[in-house]
């Protein structure tokens, strides 16, 4: 027993001599973007925004712009910056930068009004997409684009209420951006009232020009796969060939895991492998 203890003293004694041996040679931090907040008179509150730059971002040069809704550091922009990193180190993807909005409250930002009494308990703060809408439009971008070298080239990315956020910027101002990247979107929202809309509201609309991936799980509630479907017949039966419309249905894919695997497979559409 007394030569367990002595081998296990000699073993942390040569433990501690070890570690003290290795120093740090330099120390600094880690940034993957910038932290900007700024004050929104139309919601009346401040925003913070997560914000990834290119590491060789020149302002000299034009950069295209992704818009990530739910991109709180704790939410969706790690590791879509992460799939936007790999895709321009490993495709042809070009330079981004990446503007992750971090969320206040999404349930208002994300819904429009409604009169559904079960909704309106549930979520009592709703109905302020309009407004959240209006902030991109009139603040955000030009605030964007303002402080960044950017071009034309836009995405927004949404999923779940996010997603019925970006169908309903498609549907009702398309101009907005040039590419939707739209995942699970609630279109239940409102008794599907934005999808029964949608034949409208795209004939309204039928000379704009976007190019459209919506992407559902076949693990996620049967109403979600109905009403990604039904969108995609509707985009479908515009018949508008200014609009590119990719309907992606996601076999192995649940509401949880579907986000970060439909836009991995949508950057894998959009750009090939590098030569």
């Amino acid at each position: 027993m007394k030569s367990k203890i002595t081998l296990l003293a000699a073993f942390f004694l040569f433990l501690n001599v070890a570690v003290a041996q290795v120093k740090t040679v330099s120390e600094s931090v880690f940034n993957i973007g910038e932290i900007k907040t700024i004050q929104s008179k139309i919601l009346n509150e401040r925003r913070t925004l997560n914000i990834y730059l290119p590491p060789t971002y020149n302002k000299d040069k034009a950069y295209p712009v992704l818009y990530l809704l739910d991109g709180s550091a704790n939410e969706d922009f790690l590791h879509i910056v992460g799939l936007v990193q790999f895709y321009n180190m490993q495709f042809q993807m070009p330079d981004f930068i990446v503007v992750g909005i971090a969320n206040v409250d999404r349930k208002r930002d994300f819904t429009f009004p409604t009169d559904a009494a079960d909704l309106k308990k549930e979520f009592p703060t709703t109905g302020g997409s309009a407004k959240f809408i209006n902030f991109i439009e009139s603040e955000l971008q030009p605030y964007i684009q303002s402080k960044y070298s950017t071009t034309e080239t836009k995405f927004i990315i949404g999923q779940s209420l996010g997603g019925l956020l970006a169908t309903e910027i498609l549907l009702k101002k398309p101009q907005l951006f040039t590419h939707y990247l739209i995942v699970s979107p609630s279109l239940w929202w409102d008794n599907e009232s934005l999808l029964k809309n949608a034949p409208a509201l795209l004939e309204q609309n039928k000379n704009r020009t976007a190019e459209v991936y919506v992407a559902v799980g076949m693990k996620e509630h049967v109403t979600m796969i109905k009403d990604a479907k039904d969108m995609s017949i509707a985009f479908r039966n515009a018949k508008n060939p200014k609009v590119k419309f990719d309907f992606m249905e996601m076999a192995n894919e649940n509401h949880a895991s579907i986000l970060h695997q439909s836009i991995n497979d949508i950057f894998k559409k959009m750009y090939p492998l590098k030569e």
